[in-house]
C-alpha cells in the first residue's frame, strides 16, 4: 500500500504537523510506504527531503500565509504530477490550500479526511471556504476525527455530510519521552514542599488562563501553579496575578524547552486545563501529562473531544468552562489521600497506554485505510 498524507506547512510548527510526521515515520513499520506533501511555512524554494524509510516530502513554494493557510499554486502541480502513484491520499483538514488543491487536481482515488477541528473564523471567511469544505465531505470515503465526540457533535460536519456511516475517530498518539532526572530535581528542589499544579500552552484568550488563576486563590499555600508557555496576554495575567495578591502561588515560566516540558511533566504532581472555546478540540497536552502518570483536570468544553480525551472520575477530573473555583475542587478531590491520588495517577497511564501510543494511533489508522481500500 502506498499512501500521500496532504496537509499543512513544513517544518512541524503544530498539533496537526505532528501528526502528519509521526504518521510518515509509523507507518513503514507496518509496511506502508507513505510520502508527504505539504507547503513551506515561510516563502522558499521547492524542495525534496528524503528519509531513511525511503519516504519523501515534498515541500512546495509558498507565495504568502493569510488567513492561517498557505497560497502554494505549486501544490497542485505537484499533486497531479504524482497522484498517480497512490492507493490513498490522508488529507488534513483545517487546510483550505490543501482542500483546493486536492477538488481542483483530479485525482480519482481513494480519500481520507482528518477532520482535526472545525473552521473557527469569522462568519464572512468560513462562507468562502464553506464550498470546499462541502465537497470534501461528501468526496471522502472517509472522514475522521480525532475523538467520536468532535465529529459527532461538529455543526459543520452535521451540515456538509450526508452519509454519517463515513464517520470513525483516530485518538492521537505521542511517543514516551524520558525526562532529564537532574532537571526534574532541580524543578522539584526550587518548590520544595508543594504540589505543583502545571498548564502548558500558548496566553491566548481560548485557553482561559485567568480562570486558572482564579483556581489558585481558593487553594491552600500547599499548593504553587506554574504557566508555561508565552502569548499576548502574558502582560495581563501577570497583572492579574499581582493585584490578586498570588505572586507566591502562581508562575509564569514563560518559554520551555521540549526537554524543560518533559521535566516539568514529570515533576509536577497535576495537569490543569483550562480551555474554555472547542478551538481545544483535543490538547495533546492531556495525553503528554497521562504519559507521565499525572491525573488531569480539564473543562467540559461544548462540541470538543477534551473532556473525552480526560475521562472523568477515570484519568482525572473534568469541570464546567469558566470557573476557577470548580477547578480548585477537583484539584483538591483529586489529592484529598494519597490512595485516592495514586488511583487517579494509575488510571491516567493506564488511559494513556491503551489510547494514546504511537502503536495504537499507528494500527488504528492502517485499520482505516483497509477498510477504505475495500469498499
Amino acid at each position: 500500500m502506498k499512501v500521500l498524507q496532504l496537509g499543512k506547512f513544513y517544518p512541524v510548527r503544530g498539533g496537526v504537523e505532528k501528526v502528519m510526521e509521526l504518521l510518515r515515520d509509523t507507518l513503514p513499520t507496518r509496511g506502508i510506504d507513505c510520502d508527504l506533501l505539504c507547503s513551506s511555512y515561510d516563502a522558499g524554494p521547492y524542495k525534496e527531503v528524503a528519509h531513511i524509510d525511503g519516504g519523501t516530502t515534498f515541500i512546495s513554494k509558498t507565495l504568502f500565509r493569510k488567513f492561517g493557510t498557505t497560497f502554494s499554486p505549486q501544490l497542485l502541480s505537484k499533486l497531479r504530477e504524482i497522484q498517480g502513484h497512490y492507493d490513498l491520499i490522508h488529507i488534513h483538514h483545517p487546510d483550505p490550500m490543501a482542500g483546493w488543491v486536492l477538488k481542483h487536481s483530479g485525482y480519482q482515488g481513494k480519500v481520507v479526511l482528518h477532520w482535526h477541528s472545525d473552521v473557527l473564523v469569522r462568519p464572512w471567511l468560513y462562507k468562502m471556504y464553506q464550498p470546499i469544505e462541502d465537497w470534501l465531505l461528501q468526496r471522502a470515503d472517509k472522514v475522521v476525527g480525532t475523538t467520536p465526540i468532535y465529529v459527532a457533535e461538529s455543526p459543520q460536519v452535521a451540515r456538509g455530510l450526508r452519509d454519517r456511516s463515513k464517520l470513525t475517530y483516530l485518538p492521537i498518539g505521542i511517543p514516551d519521552k524520558h525526562p532529564n532526572a537532574e532537571l526534574v530535581q532541580k524543578i522539584q528542589a526550587k518548590y520544595q514542599g508543594k504540589r505543583l499544579l502545571l498548564t502548558i500552552g500558548r496566553l491566548v484568550p481560548y485557553k482561559g488562563i485567568e480562570y486558572l488563576i482564579d483556581m489558585a486563590s481558593h487553594l491552600s499555600d500547599d499548593y504553587v501553579v506554574l504557566i508555561a508557555g508565552r502569548g499576548p496576554l502574558e502582560q495581563k495575567l501577570q497583572q492579574q496575578i499581582e493585584a490578586e495578591g498570588l505572586t507566591n502561588k502562581v508562575k509564569l515560566l514563560g518559554f520551555i524547552s521540549d526537554e524543560e516540558k518533559v521535566a516539568y511533566l514529570e515533576a509536577c504532581h497535576l495537569f490543569v486545563l483550562s480551555s474554555i472555546t472547542k478551538n481545544e478540540a483535543f490538547a495533546i497536552v492531556q495525553v503528554e501529562a497521562m504519559s507521565h502518570r499525572k491525573p488531569v483536570v480539564s473543562t467540559q468544553i461544548p462540541e470538543s473531544g477534551v473532556a473525552w480525551v480526560n475521562k472523568d472520575h477515570d484519568s482525572g477530573r473534568t469541570v464546567p468552562v469558566r470557573d476557577g473555583e470548580a477547578l480548585a475542587r477537583a484539584v483538591e478531590e483529586i489529592c484529598s489521600s494519597e490512595a485516592g491520588y495514586h488511583a487517579y495517577a494509575d488510571r491516567a497511564r493506564a488511559r494513556f497506554e491503551s489510547l494514546f501510543t504511537i502503536d495504537a494511533m499507528t494500527d488504528r489508522c492502517v485499520e482505516i485505510y483497509q477498510e477504505v481500500l475495500k469498499q
